[in-house]
């Protein structure tokens, strides 16, 4: 905590002046003012669901999609990392549907956030997150302000608002995921029409697949808990078949044991 904080203020202040009671805290809100300007909009929960409620009622497309660590590190191959440290920081990325190293599904991932209506992002400052944003953003020629961005925890921000079951309510709702089975379940028990189920997903290498059973159902909003390959879904979903696609994440999983409730 020395280190990376009250070090580096010691480091910038001046050696003839001393600085009087002021915490670390305070000196990075005044800095913050100071570097507001700098900062980039993003979306609030209001406004991606007004977004979401229009697109689903003028019948059009809208894909809402979200960039975590696993997501940034797959985009970070070749570009921003080598092989040897995507293997050596991404060991869980089989788990979330990726082998790497594999360029093809970093391309189709990049093509995906590039067509993306609404793209998540991380505010964490963590390591591979916020820190990797921008550099994969370079490393694929995206620029910020082209894309509409919002939270990456905008699933758990929705609900937070009160927002999801007005999302879910009277919808024809498509669940896709490997927990898919059970969340279909929980938002039967609560009213919500869920027409229709894809499960398992496995991995990006599995889209094909699972968008020629999508194709088969009738929905106007597709929840999608796949790891990596709910982006490319999501956004597939969109684009070809002209419908709303949320990518849910982990969210499915809170709900399902009941630390979220509907």
């Amino acid at each position: 905590m020395y280190e990376g904080g009250e070090l580096l203020l010691e480091q910038a202040i001046p050696s003839h002046l001393l600085l009087p009671e002021i915490g670390l805290r305070e000196i990075i809100a005044m800095g913050t003012e100071q570097i507001r300007h700098l900062c980039q909009p993003l979306m609030d929960a209001h406004q991606v669901f007004a977004e979401m409620e229009a697109a689903i009622a003028e019948q059009r497309p809208c894909s809402v999609v979200r960039l975590g660590d696993g997501e940034l590190l797959t985009l970070a191959q070749g570009g921003v990392y080598d092989d040897a440290t995507i293997q050596r920081e991404g060991g869980f990325l089989p788990y979330a549907g990726v082998h790497p190293p594999d360029t093809g599904a970093r391309d189709h991932l990049a093509d995906a956030v590039r067509q993306a209506h609404i793209v998540g992002v991380p505010q964490s400052r963590r390591k591979h997150f916020q820190p990797l944003l921008h550099p994969v953003l370079r490393s694929h020629r995206l620029a910020p302000a082209s894309l509409r961005m919002t939270s990456s925890a905008v699933n758990y921000s929705l609900h937070q608002a009160g927002l999801l079951n007005r999302l879910l309510a009277d919808k024809r709702l498509l669940v896709i995921g490997n927990a898919a089975p059970a969340l279909a379940h929980v938002f039967g028990q609560h009213g919500f029409h869920v027409t229709g189920m894809i499960s398992p997903v496995r991995g990006v290498d599995d889209v094909e697949r699972v968008m020629n059973e999508v194709r088969g159902f009738d929905f106007n909003l597709a929840i999608v808990s796949a790891g990596i390959a709910a982006v490319i879904l999501c956004v597939r979903i969109a684009h070809e078949l002209g419908k709303t696609a949320l990518d849910f994440g982990h969210m499915a999983d809170g709900i399902i044991r009941g630390k979220y409730t509907l």
